[in-house]
């Protein structure tokens, strides 16, 4: 499905919270009785009862099931390092996903891209274009976004604690993986000049564009 929407309030915050595979467990899991939101919802009970034994093979069982969206995967993880699980060495570097925030005059725009094919474009105004892959037409583009988000948490090391407030003025790049958020943030300016950043910088501007272009024309 693919569609363009408004939000109201602060514009796309809450869009934006729901990017990085972070959300509470009991939030998670109110989405929808379906498999795998009944699992989250089971674990974050079973959390609650003290019970983290059960909730450690509920979020395990999620982790090989075929063709769930990207942030499934990342939301188990995210469960299973509170109660300190942490993933395989050759797992840990794995990008599911890739956040882009970059500051505008009045706020912030967003781009999101993961490896299941899908993406997300936050307006700073509000507005918002969600691709959950519906054909192949982003494919190159999702993909090249994760590519060059893997490169670089190949080199830096995961961010200790919750995810941090982004700061006012600076873009940050956010690469996630099951051993936790990497990110990276600078001035855009900086980072477009940046070595390691830079062919992130301009794949998610192509990818950008291009989502703005298919929104703009439905």
């Amino acid at each position: 499905m693919t569609k363009t929407q408004s939000t109201s309030g602060n514009p796309a915050s809450e869009l934006r919270e729901t990017l990085f595979g972070d959300v509470p467990l009991e939030q998670w899991g109110k989405a929808t009785s379906a498999t795998p939101w009944s699992q989250f919802a089971a674990a974050a009970r079973s959390l609650a009862d003290g019970d983290t034994a059960s909730a450690r093979g509920v979020l395990q069982a999620i982790l090989p099931q075929k063709g769930l969206e990207s942030r499934h995967y990342l939301q188990a993880w995210h469960g299973l390092r509170s109660i300190g699980v942490a993933p395989a060495a050759t797992e840990g570097k794995h990008v599911y996903g890739v956040v882009v925030d970059v500051p505008v005059a009045t706020g912030v725009d967003t781009v999101a891209a993961y490896e299941d094919g899908s993406a997300r474009y936050l307006n700073y105004t509000g507005s918002a274009v969600i691709w959950d892959a519906p054909d192949d037409r982003m494919a190159h583009l999702v993909a090249a976004v994760v590519a060059e988000g893997a490169k670089i948490a190949a080199r830096i090391g995961p961010w200790e604690g919750a995810r941090p407030p982004l700061p006012a003025g600076m873009t940050r790049l956010s690469m996630l993986t099951p051993s936790g958020l990497h990110f990276g943030q600078a001035s855009f300016e900086v980072l477009a000049r940046e070595p390691m950043a830079a062919p992130l910088i301009q794949a998610v501007t192509k990818l950008m564009q291009a989502l703005i272009e298919f929104a703009t024309k439905r």
